[in-house]
């Protein structure tokens, strides 16, 4: 099946803070190559070096790094709220770089979603007023825009909660609203910078989950910046990981895990339990000539993660069977194959 086509395209993209940072890289060309001790002499700070990446239509692609990595101006170079250095950042065909700041403003209120780690709701706003508000400033009449908004509430799981006040609602409430906001303009790309990371374990994984729900009804293009691995795992179709500015990796979680590029890559996703991340597909033998006798014990999907079918597979007493997304076996399992991952094997 062929890979969908690309969303987002960022092509040798910088962002350098000091003076003289364009005509730096400008005189050495786009295929140099240029050391800290030269960013250092020229009295320029890297926040994004060289970076090249595709956010394919549909996906959600994360990009993970520790503080300071980058990846946090990365996204804000991708919406233009921080102007890069040099490079193409390419939207649905059309370079950014060159758009007037008109047409930026346009792209941004009627293409683009965005939601922070701070919620930044309007206080003085009841929650439906904070959905329907960036309607308003599209001109959108009050009743289509309150009617769009009641509808991005009600899929946040807020029906009901429209006339209270920010200060009336819980942090993960206010984080639901947050979104709602920002899918109330039905954008094609959505951008998250670790909206989560404010709220409490037990909220935030509930968020996760109303993220992954969200996602499987809206089939939204989305970057996703977060730190925590463990929520990489979850919500992303691939993943890129960050150093100093530079993108180091960028795969799916088994890429990063099994086949991590270099040592920081490696010492990144030492700690991850490998069941999280091992899909059936990646430990499933080939399927024997003949049916097992008796029939398969049951049937797993190739994509499913090995942690989340361990309890099913355990019971079995026989083969699993393994199929793809159109329901033909391609594989098969055994309960030990599990159980050794399970184990640490």
């Amino acid at each position: 099946m062929a890979e969908p086509e690309a969303k987002l395209v960022c092509r040798a993209v910088w962002k350098l803070f000091g003076h003289g940072a364009a005509g730096f890289l400008a005189a050495r060309g786009p295929d140099a190559a240029i050391t800290a001790e030269e960013l250092n002499a020229a009295k320029l700070i890297a926040a994004v070096r060289d970076v090249s990446l595709e956010v394919r239509e549909g996906e959600c692609f994360v990009i993970m790094g520790l503080s300071g990595s980058g990846k946090s101006t990365l996204v804000r170079c991708m919406s233009r709220l921080i102007e890069p250095t040099a490079g193409e950042i390419v939207f649905n065909g059309e370079n950014l770089l060159r758009a007037t700041d008109a047409r930026m403003i346009e792209i941004r209120r009627h293409h683009m979603g965005m939601v922070f780690q701070h919620f930044a709701l309007l206080p003085h706003l009841s929650v439906l007023g904070n959905v329907a508000f960036p309607l308003e400033i599209q001109g959108v009449g009050r009743k289509l825009r309150e009617e769009r908004a009641l509808k991005m509430i009600e899929l946040v799981g807020l029906a009901g909660r429209e006339g209270n006040f920010p200060r009336e609602l819980s942090g993960g409430q206010q984080q639901r609203v947050g979104i709602a906001r920002s899918l109330a303009v039905e954008p094609e790309l959505w951008f998250l910078d670790e909206p989560f990371s404010a709220l409490d374990p037990l909220i935030r994984r509930e968020m996760q989950d109303e993220f992954l729900r969200l996602q499987s009804v809206l089939k939204k293009t989305i970057v996703f910046i977060t730190h925590d691995f463990d929520e990489a795992i979850r919500l992303a179709d691939r993943i890129a990981i960050m150093k100093d500015g530079i993108v180091v990796q960028t795969g799916t979680s088994e890429d990063l895990v099994l086949r991590p590029a270099d040592a920081y890559v490696a010492e990144f996703t030492r700690n991850v339990v490998r069941a999280k991340v091992l899909q059936a597909s990646s430990i499933m033998h080939r399927l024997p000539d003949a049916p097992p006798e008796g029939g398969w014990s049951a049937k797993i999907e190739a994509e499913a993660k090995i942690a989340d079918i361990a309890g099913l597979v355990s019971q079995q007493p026989g083969p699993i069977a393994v199929v793809d997304a159109q329901g033909v076996t391609v594989g098969m399992l055994r309960r030990q194959d599990v159980i050794n991952v399970m184990m640490g094997g």
